[in-house]
């Protein structure tokens, strides 16, 4: 297997070095920078973090919406030998706080001219601006941090750490290593044949390993990207028109675009430029992709990977029309396989929780030994806790998860922490979250048993987790009930809350 010993400035190193003068982001507000103008941006970020005392082996936290100076300070990090940690600015004050104090971080660091979100959670954490080449940002600094380490081989540095809730519901930090990034960036330009002259359109939060990935990619194949700060229906639909020519999105942005379009008498995609659509991070049903398909013209790919695998692990490569609706094989240098001994393995069926492995892998959980064990096999494959089979041609089918995360436009959702969030209300006496797969989606819906005297209704319990959840974790629905359905043991079936509570869905 090929190794990867490159860092993922490195990427930026040789795009400036190639193609200085052209084009290299569109920034959220239109302003465009050459890869000269980006290398400038990351070596002023660099000098920044080090002007402040960040030091090799320290972990900082970009709490972003996506821009080019996030950007700037990811490769930043990256040359002064710090673990960037992305994390989306649309996340409460107290989930960012656990992520902060488990990721011990040396500063945060807040993209404060792309919303109110970024610079909210700024003047709570007291940081000061800081401009550069390619924005502003600012940075609040924390004393008493541990560095990580000095590893001999600089490709098996922590470049990004991740932070995911997990099923026990505390944030667990998968670290990505600089050599796992650059795997990853290398498959996803190889599965999307990225070259010079694309442009790619960017609305995947680079909070998310897949916007991640994208990125890198972009970086690697010398490439441009057009950032969005956040997802813009119009702002995609003109953008088409003119000159993006890779889509990378999650089911529903192109659902929006299709809506949008038809609401603009436009029945199917009329620009010229567009060559490559994907979907991502959610379960792909037949009749959407049809759907799909018949308004770009073009097939529509599949994927799938976890933040512990940085990223995609398959895609398709389907030519129009195929009615595959799989995940794919494995990507550039990845290995996938299937335990048929794993809990939830049915093997007469070839069904087995689906296992990844190579040097994409992740490192381990921050400072979690327990969690790494449990996630990575002796022999160094990540446990992904999702059922799968091959087909005869060996493309991974996916039949369901073991672990009960939910994936919701996109997002990571983890029914524990949800429900963690619910019983903190006092009025809340039992909790339990599932989702339920909607057209392109899965939606988070909650039921609950309360105390008479509390008087509670759905809105209200809405309203109590906007205070403590991000938009995407509220769920769009709370059944309050008596009781609900429940094991001799007491322990609740999940399994049957959809059906049971089918009239009041």
């Amino acid at each position: 297997m090929k190794k990867y010993d490159h860092r993922i400035h490195d990427l930026l190193l040789a795009a400036a070095r190639a193609r200085g003068d052209a084009l290299a982001i569109i920034d959220h507000d239109d302003t465009r920078y050459s890869w000269a103008e980006m290398l400038k941006g990351a070596e002023a970020a660099r000098d920044a973090l080090q002007a402040r005392g960040v030091r090799r082996g320290d972990r900082v936290v970009i709490v972003l919406e996506n821009a080019a100076v996030m950007l700037a300070y990811l490769y930043g990090a990256s040359m002064l030998g710090v673990a960037a940690c992305p994390v989306n600015a649309r996340l409460s004050g107290p989930e960012l706080g656990r992520i902060v104090e488990r990721g011990d971080a040396a500063a945060a660091i807040f993209t404060v001219e792309t919303g109110e979100a970024p610079r909210a959670h700024a003047a709570d954490y007291g940081a000061e601006p800081v401009d550069g080449p390619v924005g502003r940002v600012a940075i609040a600094l924390r004393s008493g941090t541990e560095p990580l380490p000095e590893e001999d081989d600089p490709a098996r540095e922590v470049a990004i750490l991740l932070y995911t809730s997990g099923t026990t519901g505390a944030p667990k930090g998968a670290m990505l290593s600089q050599s796992s990034m650059v795997q990853s960036a290398a498959a996803s330009r190889h599965a999307r044949d990225l070259v010079e002259r694309d442009l790619v359109y960017l609305a995947l939060p680079m909070s998310h390993v897949f916007g991640l990935a994208t990125i890198l990619a972009v970086t690697m194949a010398h490439g441009a990207a057009r950032l969005e700060a956040r997802f813009d229906v119009g702002r995609l639909f003109e953008a088409l028109q003119e000159e993006i020519t890779v889509l990378p999105a999650v089911p529903q942005m192109h659902a929006h675009l299709f809506h949008y379009a038809r609401t603009h008498g436009a029945a199917r995609y009329g620009g010229h430029s567009l060559r490559y659509v994907s979907s991502g991070g959610a379960p792909l049903d037949p009749v959407w992709k049809r759907e799909a398909e018949t308004f770009y013209g073009l097939p529509l790919q599949n994927g799938y990977g976890l933040t512990e695998s940085s990223s995609g692990a398959c895609m398709t490569r389907n030519a129009l029309g195929d009615p595959d609706i799989s995940v794919g094989v494995a990507m550039l240098d990845s290995e996938l396989r299937v335990d048929l001994e794993a809990q939830g393995a049915s093997p007469n069926e070839g069904i087995g929780e689906v296992e990844i492995g190579g040097g994409q892998v992740m490192l381990g959980y921050f400072r979690d030994e327990a969690a790494t064990a449990a996630a990575i096999t002796e022999d160094g494959w990540l446990r992904t806790g999702d059922l799968g089979r091959f087909d005869e041609e060996g493309r991974l089918h996916l039949v369901g998860r073991s672990k009960e995360m939910i994936i919701h436009s996109g997002f990571n959702v983890y029914p524990v922490e949800v429900e963690a969030a619910l019983t903190e209300h006092r009025g809340v006496i039992v909790a339990a979250v599932v989702g339920r797969a909607v057209e392109g989606n899965e939606e988070v819906v909650a039921f609950v048993t309360c105390r008479p005297e509390a008087g509670l209704d759905e809105a209200g319990l809405q309203a109590f987790l906007r205070d403590r959840l991000a938009p995407y974790k509220v769920p769009s629905k709370i059944v309050i009930a008596d009781a609900l359905p429940a094991a001799p043991t007491g322990k609740i079936l999940k399994a049957k809350l959809l059906g049971h509570f089918a009239d009041r869905l």
